[in-house]
């Protein structure tokens, strides 16, 4: 025979303070595990969302990225008559870029950060279809002039459009802002490769890699084989999009490694405080538990009985716990990119599948708070029990 559930209910409503203080504890712990997880889930996703399953990108064979990357232009000429590869007309469309380091103070702090400079070819938005200009003009080729992704005005001071700033030695015109979709390419400031190398005194032929475009998503195979086996070229070739997810590796799972671990030692003292507020009920209705088997209810009624009552607590605590980290998402936020130690603009993403593992976190926790409880409540002997009425 089954305890109605109305009974916990009401048990719940009578020791509302105790109830209060396992919610809060559970809600805390399960926000600060989603806003972790959000973080990292925001980070992949701007990374991620940089490439495309069109394009490859091709670099020297042992490259670790774009910053150690190069490719001379003997090569590049090979890579532009491969196969696979789409065309304008009779131009392939081939973006041989230079990648660079630039410290640019932010708003914020007026403290100087890394800014990937990446300098492109004029086929570059031809390349890269999910990037548009939103403001201003693309750049000219051989002039110094730059373009900037959108997070960068709010982000840097110096980078608005129109503004003009000095570095690598030379002094620079912002001509336009453009929109990569919420993609890493936001956060970045794009120029002419050629005058990139000029200005950074780099060697004018090299570029650190090859973003190409693909005539279909299957031809990178055709390729990559085509590339790899020819003795002339030391390079490898890598789906943008893959690409992209290797780079987004290190820092997501540092972010949730540490994320966890900050949620395991929370979600101890969430439990405890499970424990004590089950065990104090235990306590309080001894007298009620023994009626209760007394008149009928067996030691296994008991025990879902208060299961069910710790897993309603623990799913208060989810849910609000859920709700008070709705609010961060989309919020943008930075951290530096270690593969490529720049600073890189994200935003939070608290999407349906991490509530639904914070709420599930909760039960957890509810359930491990209300199993011991409830098997004392069971084998409280019936007689003593009912002496103290």
């Amino acid at each position: 025979m089954a305890i109605p559930i109305i009974y916990n209910l009401r048990s719940v409503r009578a020791r509302w303070v105790s109830a209060i203080v396992a919610v809060l504890g559970i809600a805390g712990t399960v926000g600060v595990f989603i806003a972790m997880l959000s973080l990292a889930r925001g980070f992949k996703a701007t990374l991620v969302a940089s490439g495309s399953p069109d394009n490859a990108l091709i670099r020297r064979a042992g490259s670790t990225g774009e910053i150690d990357g190069t490719v001379p232009l003997d090569q590049v000429k090979v890579i532009q008559d491969a196969p696979g590869i789409a065309r304008d007309g009779d131009r392939p469309l081939v973006s041989p870029e230079v990648v660079v380091i630039a410290a640019f103070p932010l708003k914020a702090t007026g403290t100087d950060a890394n800014v990937q400079v990446r300098g492109v070819s004029p086929d570059a938005l031809k390349v890269r279809r999910n990037v548009h200009m939103k403001q201003g003009r693309f750049f000219q080729p051989g002039l110094n002039e730059l373009i900037v992704g959108r997070n960068v005005p709010s982000t840097y001071a110096g980078l608005n459009l129109g503004d003009t700033v000095r570095f690598g030695g030379g002094n620079w015109s912002v001509v336009g802002i453009f929109d990569a979709g919420g993609s890493a390419f936001d956060s970045e400031v794009w120029c002419d490769a050629h005058v990139l190398s000029q200005v950074y005194k780099r060697p004018e032929n090299i570029f650190s890699s090859i973003t190409v475009r693909l005539t279909s998503a299957a031809a990178l195979t055709q390729l990559k084989d085509s590339l790899t086996s020819d003795p002339r070229m030391q390079v490898q070739v890598d789906r943008e999009i893959d690409y992209y997810e290797k780079q987004s590796r290190g820092l997501t799972t540092l972010i949730t490694v540490l994320g966890t671990l900050v949620a395991g030692v929370m979600g101890i003292g969430a439990i405890f405080g499970a424990l004590n507020t089950m065990y104090s009920a235990v306590s309080e209705r001894s007298r009620e538990i023994a009626t209760m088997r007394a008149i009928g209810f067996g030691a296994a009624a008991i025990v879902v009985s208060f299961i069910f009552e710790a897993l309603f607590i623990s799913l208060i605590g989810g849910v609000v716990g859920c709700a008070a980290i709705l609010p961060l998402n989309g919020f943008t936020t930075s951290a530096m990119n270690w593969q490529t130690f720049s600073h890189l603009a994200f935003a939070f993403r608290v999407t349906p599948l991490l509530l639904g593992i914070g709420v599930a976190f909760a039960l957890l926790m509810g359930l491990a708070g209300g199993v011991p409880p409830a098997i004392r409540a069971a084998r409280r002997p019936v007689v003593l029990a009912l002496r103290e009425l």
